[in-house]
């Protein structure tokens, strides 16, 4: 018979299986700590958006508070790289470990070189590969200047205007005989022969069986999530369901998975035998829109009751919350969430709109305040600035202890220098 356990259980052993069900350490993380936290988040998803801070830097700040960026950096770029980038959950920065295993069964051809003239494909990349073999890691820009191509492709438009270089760079990519050895200021991919970048133990270019890499790569999972549905666990590094869901069985079968229920979730859900399984959760989190715990929304809603989606790609007039929204975590409760920018210039954090869930406790203003307040700090600006949006943001504002204003729709309802927070 199988397990049960309640919906709170699973809510906490999926919070503390990714970090998240305890208070965060009151000192600035050191490298030890985040390179532990990326071994146990598996992969941290890659996005240019840059509104309020890089997408892949956000899940530290969630579980470990304020700590240096640069040491994020030196994992990706420096050997033995910690971690490496290749698709998993859309583009991530991976363990080196899951590299070979995911080469088998990811399959992105729309992002490369599909539907280039064949024999222009061929000789684009005899000529790439020559060129990195024999030279630093480069960008798309500096290696179409090496090899002599020249190339105007459109300025207007829907989508990505790739020449056929950079197309082949990313067809080589998604091959995984190409890597990245780092990024440019501008978050540009640095490439590199995949043999050059990731650690040789790892085997870079060894093709694994495939249904051992899949066994592999959903128990990473299930630890990952500690407790999810088939969906859950193939969604993590997007792997086929069917797949997925066979490995999950043969999974259970040689007792390294735990087939349980969980009240109000439909099943078949799997828990991993190491998952933690504390009694309570005290965390305190804001979340990325691109962070693992909300990666999977049909999971957000079954364990927490929450609704969310990225509202990035909605259009202005028909976003519900904003433009890039971070869900709020309180002990085992997503009870909130705020549109977040970083205005750089002005040296302030923007809270462009402010909303409780209908459950939240009554401490969520004063705790969000608090956030926002490191989250500042974090940034290296100077204040925070709470507009009038939302049913939270007169609250918010009240627990900033900011100036008050008699605002308009839209307009500024606080201001607070994060120097007094």
């Amino acid at each position: 018979m199988n397990a049960r356990l309640t919906l709170s259980q699973a809510r906490r052993i999926a919070l503390a299986a990714q970090g998240l069900a305890k208070e965060r350490p009151t000192r600035p993380a050191a490298a030890r700590q985040v390179g532990r936290t990326f071994d146990r988040l598996q992969l941290l998803q890659i996005d240019s958006v840059n509104v309020l801070a890089r997408a892949h830097y956000l899940p530290f700040f969630s579980r470990l508070g304020p700590y240096d960026t640069g040491i994020v950096d030196r994992m990706a770029s420096r050997a033995p790289r910690r971690m490496v980038e290749y698709w998993a959950h859309e583009a991530s920065y991976v363990r080196p470990g899951h590299f070979a295993d995911l080469r088998v069964w990811q399959r992105r051809p729309w992002v490369g070189a599909a539907g280039l003239d064949p024999q222009l494909r061929l000789d684009l990349t005899e000529r790439i590969l020559q060129t990195l073999d024999s030279s630093r890691p480069l960008t798309a820009r500096a290696v179409a200047e090496r090899i002599g191509h020249a190339e105007k492709v459109p300025k207007s438009g829907w989508g990505w205007n790739w020449t056929a270089a950079k197309r082949v760079l990313e067809d080589l990519f998604e091959q995984g005989l190409v890597s990245a050895a780092g990024r440019t200021a501008q978050f540009e991919r640095l490439y590199a022969p995949a043999a050059k970048v990731l650690p040789a133990a790892c085997g870079p270019l060894h093709l694994p069986d495939r249904d051992e890499a899949m066994l592999r790569l959903i128990e990473a999972a299930a630890a990952a999530h500690g407790i999810g549905s088939t969906r859950c666990l193939a969604d993590y590094f997007r792997l086929p369901v069917k797949a997925a869901a066979r490995a999950a069985g043969t999974l259970v079968r040689q007792g390294r998975l735990e087939e349980v229920e969980v009240a109000g979730w439909p099943g078949p859900l799997y828990l991993h035998p190491a998952a933690a399984r504390p009694r309570r959760a005290g965390g305190r989190a804001l979340l990325g829109p691109f962070d693992s715990l909300v990666f999977e929304r049909r999971r957000l809603q079954q364990l927490f009751g929450f609704h969310y989606r990225i509202e990035i790609y909605t259009p202005a007039g028909r976003r519900r919350f904003g433009y890039y929204v971070l869900p709020f975590l309180l002990g085992e409760q997503l009870c909130a969430r705020v549109d977040l920018k970083a205005d750089r210039g002005a040296g302030l954090l923007l809270v462009r709109g402010a909303y409780a869930e209908p459950q939240a406790p009554v401490e969520t203003a004063v705790e969000l305040a608090q956030e926002l307040g490191l989250l500042a700090q974090w940034l290296g600006l100077a204040g925070i600035v709470v507009l009038d949006r939302g049913n939270l943001a007169a609250a918010l504002a009240r627990a900033l202890g900011g100036r008050l204003q008699e605002p308009g729709p839209g307009q500024v309802l606080a201001r607070q220098d994060t120097s007094l927070t």
